[in-house]
């Protein structure tokens, strides 16, 4: 990536306007355009920099709001249109099936949060919903994250190294654990709870509307 491009991505993150960055670096607020109209983040920080200048126009920001839950609302729909074309393909591999029926049960659903995540104490599970995730949706590696639930006398270290090792994911992809106390001091999960997940609200979108396809798809071969 050249140079100038890599020091306007880094000012844009830091919530600077094209012209500040324009300014700055003396690269035409077309061009700022085209290298940030495809970033979700950059889009939201446009949302916010926009409504900073119009709070003392109440209407303006009114008509704002507005277009932008609109045109937030059609890329959603974009998103869960292109679920429907890919369904048809990837519907034919059984790991596809799988990760989707483990995601039915286990799943997060709420699409608020952008948060592709799948919770179990069983090892198995959550390696298959990995090389689903990574094989399947060829989600990169590095956007993959884990985290544990632990009981008080489990191990921190311990724990992450038996996941790292169970799911075949990199110790520096775990998050912070949390640790719970359970309602039966006696019943341990020998190795707690883990969650894997991935941050998009693209991916969510999909999921959810794939899990309402093959539940669908299903029903009708069981009739």
């Amino acid at each position: 990536m050249r140079k100038d491009k890599v020091k306007a991505f880094e000012l844009r993150r830091q919530e600077k306007s094209y012209s500040e960055i324009s300014e700055l670096l003396g690269i035409p607020k077309s061009t700022l355009a085209t290298w940030f109209k495809k970033e979700e983040w950059s889009q939201q920080i446009r949302d916010r920099l926009g409504s900073t200048e119009s709070l003392a126009y109440p209407e303006k920001l009114a008509l704002m709001v507005k277009a932008t839950k609109e045109r937030w609302a059609r890329l959603h729909q974009q998103y869960r249109d292109q679920a429907d074309k890919e369904f048809f393909k990837l519907k034919k591999d059984p790991l596809f099936i799988a990760g989707l029926m483990l995601y039915w049960g286990e799943g997060d659903k709420v699409l608020k949060n952008c948060q592709v995540r799948l919770s179990n104490s069983d090892p198995r599970m959550i390696r298959m919903f990995y090389v689903f995730l990574k094989k399947t949706l060829v989600v990169p590696e590095e956007k993959i994250r884990a985290n544990l639930l632990l009981y008080p006398d489990l191990i921190d270290e311990m724990q992450k190294k038996f996941w790292s090792k169970s799911i075949g994911i990199t110790l520096d992809k775990f998050n912070k654990s949390v640790y719970i106390k359970g309602r039966h001091p006696t019943r341990r999960l020998s190795y707690g709870v883990c969650n894997i997940f991935v941050m998009s609200r693209e991916l969510k979108e999909k999921i959810i509307r794939w899990t309402e396809l093959i539940q669908v798809e299903l029903l009708k071969n069981m009739v």
